[in-house]
């Protein structure tokens, strides 16, 4: 078996290899250029592409429309909008899944990640030619599939097997996503909303060129290469009746968590639409007067990722040396039941609007700060609980099962964004947080009768 290696020596930038800093910035720049376009995307279908005087001139479109709407029957602007952005956010976290297997089998992930960038940078400039709006896309998923796990996987190649700052790395790698998705919104969706669609899509391909550069520059200072992987007919033990109810259990648990990505991830779908045409996002300053652009708002949930990040983890060392830190579970349970609750918030504000015409912006606040704890509770401890019950030849390959589980909720998000347009405005947010709740509930009962399943266990074992 191959042992990970670090590169040749080269100078630490803040006791870490420079490595980091090339793997920090590209995968900065990436997660620009993707969320840059993410932040129009729907704004852009409902309220140019897919308006009838222009749709009939993307290629394809009459074909995707027809294998749409012979699922979902008739689909006016917005739910056919919503059907399509759910369908490429599903599929972007699909084809990682093929990506890591072409890396490890044939192309290595060093040019794995060239392809992958080049196919993004061009979908991204694609985007600009609303003809090839559908092959643009495409462009993005095969690009996005090629990229995305194979330059998470460098930076744990940059140290040695058992060194420490591994953990301390990802964190800070974690930064370089939620910083290029911050800045993001701010530029390209400033562009597109003010100067011209095509101009925001233009500046997300111009992200991925600098993201690509930045690698293909700093290439020296990367992890080398390890062994390509061949097919091998090792024997295997058989899995033992435990290791069956593991992947039981995170077959379960993958179902109610895909409930929970089909209601998180509405804030780039439906509340998008909100804010652009039901939040109240007029300024007025001694210095500027004028609305905050409907993109701006995407910005909030990465910014408050940065804020909250250390106040969780304080939280959590505290209830630990307490003996009160809730469980793997629980903690998603509560995940769950924070979407549940933000989307609450937004059944208030839908009342206020109903009477206004316009929500304040602070119900938005509300509802992205309480997301966000959601997301906090749900997301990194999901990874941590199918990497503690996994058996161990199977961590890797249950690790992208559960992954799928984001492809599965933006598809069914997808479909649930669908009715928008059909349905007031607080019935759809009180369906996406009885959804969401459902999952909470759901989880919380599986926590439950884990702890009664462990403690009879423990009572046979004594």
């Amino acid at each position: 078996m191959s042992v990970e290696t670090t590169t040749a020596p080269s100078r630490d930038i803040f006791g870490h290899p420079s490595g980091l800093a090339i793997l920090f910035g590209t995968e900065m720049w990436e997660r620009f250029s993707y969320y840059g376009m993410r932040a129009l995307l729907t704004l852009y279908m409902v309220k140019y592409l897919l308006l009838p005087e222009n749709r009939d001139s993307v290629v394809g479109f009459a074909t995707l429309q027809s294998g749409l709407e012979s699922l979902f029957g008739p689909l006016g602007v917005q739910p056919l909008a919503s059907q399509i952005y759910g369908l490429y956010t599903a599929l972007v976290y699909l084809t990682p899944v093929l990506g890591g297997l072409i890396a490890d089998r044939w192309l290595g992930k060093r040019n794995t990640i060239v392809i992958g960038g080049a196919l993004m940078a061009a979908g991204h400039f694609m985007m600009a030619f609303e003809n090839f709006f559908l092959l643009a896309l495409f462009l993005l998923i095969l690009g996005n599939g090629a990229f995305k796990p194979n330059i998470s996987s460098q930076v744990g190649g940059l140290y040695a097997v058992g060194d420490g700052r591994r953990d301390r790395a990802y964190s800070i790698f974690y930064v370089g996503i939620n910083l290029g998705a911050f800045l993001a919104p701010l530029v390209c969706g400033t562009l597109g909303e003010n100067v011209g669609w095509h101009w925001g899509f233009g500046a997300a391909g111009v992200g991925m060129m600098i993201a690509l550069a930045i690698y293909l520059i700093g290439g020296e200072h990367l992890p080398p290469e390890r062994p390509l992987k061949r097919h091998t007919h090792e024997p295997h033990e058989p899995l033992t009746a435990e290791d069956w109810r593991s992947i039981g259990k995170l077959a379960l648990l993958c179902v109610f968590v895909t409930f929970f990505w089909a209601t998180y991830e509405q804030q780039g779908n439906t509340i998008a639409l909100w804010v652009d045409g039901y939040t109240d996002r007029s300024v007025n300053l001694i210095f500027w007067q004028g609305e905050v652009p409907t993109t701006w708002f995407q910005s909030l949930n990465p910014f408050m990722i940065f804020a909250f990040t250390p106040f969780i983890v304080a939280l959590w060392t505290m209830q630990g040396r307490n003996g009160r830190e809730p469980s793997t579970l629980t903690k998603m349970a509560i995940g769950c039941l924070g979407v549940a609750l933000a989307n609450l918030v937004m059944v208030l504000a839908a009342s206020e609007a109903g009477v206004t015409g316009k929500a304040s912006p602070l119900w938005l606040f509300a509802y992205i700060a309480i997301l966000t704890l959601g997301e906090l509770y749900l997301s990194p401890t999901g990874l941590s609980f199918v990497s503690k019950i996994a058996p161990a030849r199977l961590v890797s390959m249950l690790m992208g099962v559960w992954l799928l589980t984001n492809f599965t909720g933006n598809l069914l998000g997808g479909w649930l964004g669908s009715f928008w347009s059909s349905m007031n405005k607080a019935d759809f947010f009180l369906m996406i947080a009885g959804v969401a709740g459902a999952a909470s509930a759901a989880i919380f009962l599986f926590s439950q009768m884990e702890k009664v399943t462990q403690r009879k266990r423990s009572q046979i074992e004594t």
